[in-house]
């Protein structure tokens, strides 16, 4: 069983990464996360919403990179559709289980349906013996938040490492303050070079901005492709580039906007 606990993917950390540069939007292939990115943090998935001034940013960048923008999340493409209804993204759920490409085609991982449903009441629970954690139920992976008890979560991860020790095909998966047990092959740098070989995005500059441990596996082929890597927020990374919060990510794409949109 792999466990991304131990987060070697801050392996060639780089302790103070630079300001990103401005982009060509209409060379660039845009990646972003949406929880700790887009938006700010917040203790429960279901607290948050997209401001319009946000989702207007978002459109006007895919129209000024032909199109070549995709939301990459850990969140299921259901609720990611929910949250920036009425607009319909290119996106990558699930940490790249399901995927959606430009022209709306679907590419979902179903293989691990059956044994997700056997691990669910266990996540369940897990989960009931934690102060103020909870699970999440995803359909192709399931997240148990520990927001408020984070000192709940080292045994937490022992439990569940355990309870995967004999099941192939899956692992578990650390963020902020949360657990997941998702398929192997869900992994945002897949999901990455599965939109850059296809159009729009093929032959652009991979930017990619995100702000967990979870996006260091998108950092890693976005580096190799010589792209932007973007960390967002504090913490080790191996992306290149870093903006110290949502708000300076959300500031640092609408300025782009404004900048192609001067006469």
């Amino acid at each position: 069983m792999n466990s991304s606990r131990n987060a070697s993917r801050a392996r060639s950390v780089i302790l103070d990464p630079t300001l990103p540069p401005a982009l060509c939007l209409q060379a660039s292939a845009l990646f972003l996360d949406v929880d700790g990115t887009l938006l700010p943090l917040s203790a429960h998935p279901r607290e948050v919403e997209v401001p319009a001034s946000l989702l207007e940013t978002l459109n006007a960048l895919r129209d000024l990179s032909g199109g070549a923008l995709a939301l990459v999340s850990g969140r299921p493409q259901a609720t990611l559709d929910q949250l920036f209804a009425p607009e319909c993204f290119a996106l990558a759920g699930q940490h790249g289980t399901e995927r959606r490409d430009a022209v709306g085609n679907l590419h979902i991982d179903r293989r691990h349906a059956e044994t997700l449903a056997r691990l669910r009441p266990l996540a369940g629970e897990l989960a009931a013996g934690i102060p103020g954690a909870f699970v999440e139920d995803k359909g192709l992976s399931i997240a148990i938040h520990a927001q408020h008890a984070q000192g709940a979560l080292a045994r937490l991860r022992h439990l569940l490492e355990e309870a995967l020790a004999t099941e192939t095909g899956l692992s578990l998966l650390e963020g902020k303050a949360v657990l997941e047990i998702r398929s192997v092959q869900a992994d945002k740098g897949r999901a990455l070079r599965a939109f850059m070989a296809e159009p729009p995005f093929r032959g652009r500059l991979p930017v990619y901005l995100g702000d967990d441990v979870t996006d260091e596996s998108a950092f890693e082929a976005v580096n190799l492709e010589g792209g932007l890597s973007i960390k967002v927020g504090p913490g080790p990374s191996v992306a290149r580039f870093r903006l110290a919060s949502p708000d300076a990510a959300v500031s640092w794409l609408t300025g782009h906007v404004r900048l192609e949109e001067r006469p």
